[in-house]
């Protein structure tokens, strides 16, 4: 019968890599089936055989674990067979994480572990130890157990440095930092972690760094995470540069091997002709031996040649080779996100970078190249237009979470070039299509309610609404929990109110910046803190207290130079300084300032600061009585003033401009399906992502119409998980 199972697992085999997976576990099941009795071993490899097809290519979580469980109950009956054991532990465990049934997946990787524990200290044995730690560690975060989160990942961390493994020690490192910055109690325990992975890093060899692009890109990632919490952009940018070149490096090898299979085919199909002449042949081998050999040289690196247990991330068909960026060796499951989801990410940091420099041209490119690639792998998922959240299979429910989030990202960066630059009707069509993403999915997308009702709070005040502006700014700080988003957002409130310009309103104001400045020394990094400074200024200079307001906005200046190296918040610092110079007679000071802050609203094409720095420039050559330069300057600032009006004029006339500015918040129509709840919450350590976005804090211009959005760059809303 042995003999019968081998000749079904071959046919199983071939009907796999013809795509033919219903046939492939027909053949399968025939043995499970069969009248006649096969050995327990044969039944046992077999039911993992087809868990794994199903797990892989189907949404059939429930049959896949039914053939889990019996092989768990004829294993019981064997007294060895440990690496089945370990495989059979695994798969039910990753099968249990799919459906989110978290103790029992607990309890199997518990067990798991006292097989390990009992069968000596083998290499294999220590690799199946790590991988059951690693699985429970991703268990634990989704209950939110850090502390026993990252004390598996320790003994994981450990077991390799036994094992002397260290780039499994690097993946153990990176999961503990991730852990970190997720739970983020401590920044000296942060800190502690970063270090630890530089300094694992740096000890694997340079080649073997190059074969590690998993890891590599993992590293980067939450390097560039840690420092945009903590406002270290300097620091930060190296590491964007440098996964930016890993990324086109990858990108140009992968299309080298496509053009080397492609002339491969080619010729095997020139090989195959039964007519080929004898030299003609032999020409065509030699050249077919030569470019087989050059594939094998590109393509050794990332071929483990072991494909003994299967990434937990199913659902999805099975990608290429090169298609999937493995964090650690078999029996680890060690993807942390498909490749696309990486260089989405890393489009993303790209553009997060770019944006408050002004570098819009390079951040279009990537929003459309990030927000083309995210529109590809939602239709491989099976979301189309028509497609809501009711409609997801439960597997593909996180892998269309991490999507749709870094859809969101891209989108909400949009929305901010868009105001930046005076889009504004740009702006309505992104932030419109956030909308509607959002009510086809609200589960999944329930962290982007508070981002959406703020970006309609910084569209309505960039259009000059500053009543409603105020009312989304509210309720979007309603509709958080992040102490950083609410204050973020309770400052823009602020802001708005100032610009309305009656008493009622400035008190209204001096009441959402006073908690947020008696607190803004106690947010970790300093955008909370220049914001604040930049609102209470505002509101000191309104209330003519010049001086006071000249310190606090000096010092905001100095610290948003220093740590945001944001260009539009420091012209639109230097346009209050400015005019604050000017009301205070030191016209010198005013002139440099001025024009320094005209230069870099110029480059941020920031149409209403322009404008707002050239009224403050008429005012200073008035005084001066610099009539030439007066009359030039006034003539310029006309011509930016009919610019913007029309802009105003075509963004009130648009169909979306009511339904975005009017005082409603969002009505969602409320699923709350219990399995997409369950999904989202346990979309697993490794999809959970601290990612910063991109808004800003709104300034005033010197009439209404020319009011605008301050970006203060990126990172404020705290935890976020995708």
């Amino acid at each position: 019968m042995e003999t019968v199972a081998e000749g079904l697992w071959g046919l199983a085999d071939m009907h796999e890599k013809k795509g033919e997976i219903g046939k492939a576990v027909k053949c399968l099941e025939a043995i499970c089936q069969s009248q006649v009795s096969f050995l327990p071993i044969l039944e046992i490899k077999t039911r993992l055989r087809i868990a794994t097809l199903l797990l892989k290519h189907s949404h059939n979580l429930n049959h896949a674990k039914s053939h889990l469980e019996r092989s768990q109950l004829l294993l019981k009956s064997i007294p060895s067979c440990f690496e089945l054991k370990c495989r059979a532990y695994s798969l039910l465990s990753q099968c249990y994480h799919l459906v989110g049934a978290i103790p029992p997946q607990k309890q199997i990787l518990n067990k798991a572990l006292e097989l390990t524990a009992s069968s000596g200290d083998g290499f294999a044995v220590k690799l199946w130890f790590c991988n059951f730690n690693s699985q429970l560690a991703n268990a634990l975060i989704i209950e939110g157990d850090y502390q026993n989160s990252i004390a598996a990942l320790e003994r994981g961390f450990n077991c390799a440095t036994e094992i002397c493994y260290i780039e499994l020690q690097m993946f153990f490192a990176t999961s503990i930092l991730h852990v970190h910055l997720m739970q983020w109690d401590d920044v000296n325990l942060v800190e502690r972690a970063v270090n630890k992975c530089n300094e694992v890093w740096d000890s694997i060899e340079p080649d073997k760094r190059q074969q590690s692009l998993g890891l590599l890109f993992y590293n980067e990632l939450l390097h560039i995470f840690y420092r945009l919490r903590i406002c270290d952009y300097k620091n930060a940018a190296q590491h964007v540069d440098k996964l930016d070149a890993a990324m086109k490096a990858d990108l140009q090898q992968m299309q080298h091997i496509q053009e080397l299979t492609k002339e491969l085919d080619a010729l095997n199909q020139s090989l195959s002709r039964h007519d080929l002449h004898y030299t003609d042949r032999s020409a065509l081998s030699e050249k077919q031996a030569q470019v087989q050999e050059q594939l094998r040289r590109v393509t050794r690196l990332g071929s483990s040649g072991k494909e003994s247990l299967e990434s937990a991330y199913f659902g999805n068909v099975k990608r290429a080779w090169g298609d999937k960026l493995d964090l650690a060796p078999p029996p680890i499951d060690g993807e942390w996100l498909p490749k696309s989801a990486i260089y989405a990410l890393i489009d993303l940091m790209v553009v997060i970078f770019g944006r408050p420099k002004g570098n819009f041209k390079e951040c279009g490119k990537r929003i459309q190249s990030g927000l083309r690639t995210i529109q590809e792998e939602l239709m491989k998922l099976g979301i189309s237009d028509s497609v809501r959240e009711v409609d997801l299979q439960h597997s593909a429910i996180w892998m269309a979470g991490v999507y749709l989030m870094l859809l969101m990202q891209f989108l909400e960066n949009k929305v901010a070039v868009e105001l930046t630059r005076s889009e504004f009707v740009e702006a309505q069509e992104a932030l419109v299509q956030m909308r509607n993403w959002f009510l086809r999915f609200p589960t999944i997308l329930q962290a982007c309610e508070s981002i959406i009702e703020m970006l309609r709070g910084q569209y309505a005040h960039s259009v000059g609404c500053f009543s409603e502006a105020a009312f989304h700014f509210i309720e979007a700080a309603k509709l958080t929990e992040s102490k950083s988003m609410q204050a973020m957002c309770q400052v823009y409130a602020a802001v708005s109110y100032i610009c309305i310009g009656d008493a009622e309103s400035s008190s209204q104001a001096f009441d959402l910046i006073g908690p947020v400045y008696r607190m803004m020394d106690s947010f970790v990094g300093v955008r909370e803190k220049t914001s604040v400074l930049f609102a209470y200024g505002l509101l000191l200079m309104k209330q003519h207290n010049l001086q006071e307001a000249r310190i606090r906005l000096a010092t905001g200046l100095q610290i948003t130079h220093n740590h945001l190296g944001n260009l539009q918040l420091v012209s639109q610092y230097l346009t209050i300084l400015g005019s604050l110079a000017l009301a205070l007679h030191d016209t010198g000071q005013a002139r440099e300032i001025l024009r320094s802050s005209l230069t870099l609203a110029k480059k941020l094409c920031d149409i209403p600061t322009q404008i707002w720095v050239l009224s403050v420039l008429t005012a200073l050559y008035q005084e001066l009585g610099e009539r030439g330069n007066e009359m030039e300057n006034s003539e310029y600032q006309r011509r930016k003033a009919d610019d913007l009006q029309k802009r105003l004029v075509d963004a009130h006339s648009s169909i979306h401009h009511i339904e975005l500015i009017e005082k409603v918040r969002l009505e969602v129509r409320q699923l709350h399906e219990l399995d997409i709840k369950r999904a989202v919450a346990g979309s697993s350590m490794r999809v959970s992502l601290d990612i910063p976005e991109s808004v800003g804090l709104l300034t005033p211009s010197p009439a209404p119409s020319s009011s605008r959005l301050v970006d203060l760059d990126t990172g404020r809303r705290g935890k976020r998980k995708i």
